[in-house]
């Protein structure tokens, strides 16, 4: 099994920063992918970003240029900087990770809550 503990989750004014950590932890061989996603309430869970082994990213469109995200493959952790945030980013964002140890399976973080409200 992996476990996935996030962090950097809060309360932010509009236009403000965070930074949102996640750290893979247990049986793992090999991680093809991390990412975040997003829910808020009454919608979907949808992709905010994800990168893969290799360092390809992708974007939902909603958070292009604003949000960035990297990895540290060697501590298996991956980061997601969210500028320019505005109230529509608020939701609760779910880390996610595709690994490989005897097979491959995916992951999903317990959820960490961003609001941003003056």
């Amino acid at each position: 099994q992996v476990q996935l503990v996030e962090s950097g989750g809060g309360l932010v004014q509009p236009g403000g920063s965070l930074r949102l950590s996640c750290v893979a932890s247990g049986r793992i061989f090999r991680i093809n992918a991390m990412g975040w996603y997003r829910q808020a309430p009454g919608k979907l869970r949808d992709l905010v970003a994800i990168i893969t082994n290799g360092g390809l990213a992708d974007y939902g469109d909603s958070v292009k240029g604003r949000f960035t995200i990297s990895r540290d493959s060697a501590k298996n952790t991956v980061y997601l900087q969210m500028n320019s945030l505005k109230p529509e980013d608020t939701a609760v964002y779910y880390c996610y990770c595709n690994a490989v140890y005897a097979t491959m399976n995916s992951y999903w973080g317990q959820g960490t809550q961003v609001t941003v409200s003056s």
